[in-house]
Parts: C-alpha cells; structure tokens; sequence
C-alpha cells in the first residue's frame, strides 16, 4: 500500500497561505501566535472554571453526607419524650442547627463559586491587556 502523505494542519495551510500572498507588513506568524496565545488563555480558563465545579460537587457531597450523618445520629438518641414540651424543644434544636448548617454551606459554595469565576475571568483580563499591548506594538512598529 502507498503511504499516504501527511495532511497539513489548518495552521500550517493559513501560514503558507500568507507567505504565499506575499502581502507587505503581514507578519502571519505574528497573527498565528496572537491567536494561539488567545486558544491557550481560553483553555486555561476553561479548566479553571471546570476545577471549581469539580470542587462545588465535592464539596456538596461531604455537605450532604454530613447532614445525614446528623440525621442518623439524631434518629439513634431519639427517645420519645414523656412531655410535649420536650419533644418541641428537641424539634425546635434540631431546625435551628439545619437552618443554621444550611446558611453556612450556602455561604461556604458560593464562595467557592466566586473564587473560581475569579480566577477564571482573571486568566482571561490578562488575556485581554497582553493582547492589546500586542496590538499597540504591531502599530508602533509601523
């Protein structure tokens, strides 16, 4: 069987296509490296942004393993009480501690959500100040 020749990739055709134009003042590599920059930024975003989903549900897990473990915990101690007042007491406590672990992890994931749009909208605003830079000195050069 004859080998079949290697393929080119896109970038490579776009490059060749650019010197082969042989436009004046197009540094094509120039461009493919601007562009290649921005794919890379949007990647390393990207898999920031994917890190702190992969933490929210970790985190959300041991939240909800916590909360039954309380919940088992709370169903073995359970002696029916022998007054009504204790069994509303014992009601009560156990909402108050719920409302208040709820607040708690709410406030515990958003957090988490909020350092990982940081971080990922960041990656991405040095992006946008590099790129620009690149543009003014392309002009600069003119």
């Amino acid at each position: 069987m004859a080998k079949q020749p290697e393929s080119e990739s896109f970038l490579d055709m776009f490059s060749k296509f650019g010197r082969d134009l042989k436009l004046p003042n197009v540094d094509v590599q120039a461009i493919l490296d601007h562009h290649r920059k921005n794919l890379e930024a949007l990647e390393k975003s990207a898999r920031a942004g994917a890190a702190g989903a992969s933490s929210v549900l970790s985190r959300q897990r041991e939240m909800v393993q916590d909360a039954l473990s309380e919940i088992t915990r709370m169903a073995q101690n359970y002696q029916a009480p022998g007054h009504p007042q204790e069994l509303m007491t014992k009601q009560v406590e156990f909402a108050r501690k719920s409302f208040e672990t709820t607040l708690k992890n709410a406030g515990e994931v958003a957090e988490i959500v909020k350092k990982s749009g940081t971080e990922s909208i960041e990656i991405l605003r040095d992006r946008i100040k590099d790129a620009m830079a690149e543009i003014r000195a392309g002009y600069d050069k003119k």
